[in-house]
């Protein structure tokens, strides 16, 4: 039986992803939805094969357990960030209510390929509720910050509250700041990325000051994103085990400070899959399981 550790640094063994082959499908489709869904300019289909290719031979290196979403014609190019659709917790998958309306198939998607896994499913936003994935963070094993934004309101937390039960200690709800307004693709995890057991990524400016003294109060050690390097995703970083990360090319400050922090960075290309549409490696993978190992 499959144990589901909470975590957001664990050491990954299985994730879910969606290729762009399979997320942009072809020219025609990117023509036809690229601007509806507010990408800062229009994506290559050649050039993003090939970045996100880059992108799975790196994940390969780390031995994790790779499931891809299929081909459908009810999603779009968005579904590419399969993080947003699901959240895992210990008593399996939780599905997701989506804030951005043009994303609202998503969820049923993942959660069909989720019971061809024989993954369990231990429930589900609905109605009025919105939650988004990108909006959720496991700072410890009991401990799950979200954030309430233009994704995921009130009535979302309330239902994943409940949802979770023991799962958690304490849920830490996170106000976000309004920034470039609800069109953007702003979420918690825009601000804020776990990279060890006691480390984490930040982008300072933009996190309330409640939220800062909780990380310090818990003895996290913040890496802070310089102000050049935050539209380019500096602080948008996977972490595949306790300081062993992804990171998208470019950002270099913040890779040094990574680095000097005692952390492990790998790169990628992300220029067509990341920065114009918004997401970067956390947004592209939704990691099934997690393993307590690791420090």
């Amino acid at each position: 039986m499959t144990t589901f550790y909470q975590s957001d640094v664990g050491p990954i063994k299985s994730i879910v992803l969606k290729h762009p082959k399979d997320a942009f499908v072809s020219d025609e489709a990117i023509d036809h939805q690229w601007q509806g869904l507010n990408y800062q300019n229009r994506p290559d289909l050649a050039r993003a094969v090939d970045e996100y290719e880059r992108f799975v031979t790196l994940l390969n290196s780390f031995n994790v357990d790779l499931h891809f979403l299929p081909g459908d014609e009810s999603v779009g190019l968005d579904s590419m960030y399969a993080r947003d659709a699901s959240i895992a917790c210990s008593k399996g998958m939780i599905i997701c209510n989506m804030g951005k309306a043009e994303r609202s198939a998503e969820p049923a998607a993942q959660e069909a390929v989720f019971h061809s896994m024989g993954i369990p499913i231990h429930g589900a936003i609905t109605g009025d509720g919105r939650v988004e994935g990108g909006d959720v963070a496991w700072i410890d094993e009991k401990t799950l910050a979200i954030g309430r934004g233009y994704r995921t309101n009130d009535e979302g937390i309330r239902q994943l509250r409940e949802l979770l039960g023991d799962c958690i200690d304490e849920l830490v709800v996170v106000p976000l700041p309004h920034w470039h307004g609800p069109n953007d693709v702003f979420h918690l995890m825009s601000i804020l990325s776990p990279i060890g057991h006691n480390l984490a990524l930040v982008y300072s400016p933009l996190i309330p000051v409640p939220f800062c003294e909780t990380l310090l109060s818990r003895g996290i050690q913040l890496v802070e994103v310089p102000e050049s390097e935050f539209e380019t995703m500096g602080c948008n970083v996977l972490a595949v085990a306790p300081r062993i990360c992804i990171m998208l090319t470019g950002n270099t400050k913040t890779r040094i400070r990574l680095e000097e922090a005692g952390v492990e960075v790998y790169e990628f290309d992300g220029q067509e899959i990341c920065i114009k549409g918004g997401g970067g490696p956390t947004c592209l993978t939704r990691p099934i399981v997690r393993s307590q190992n690791g420090s």
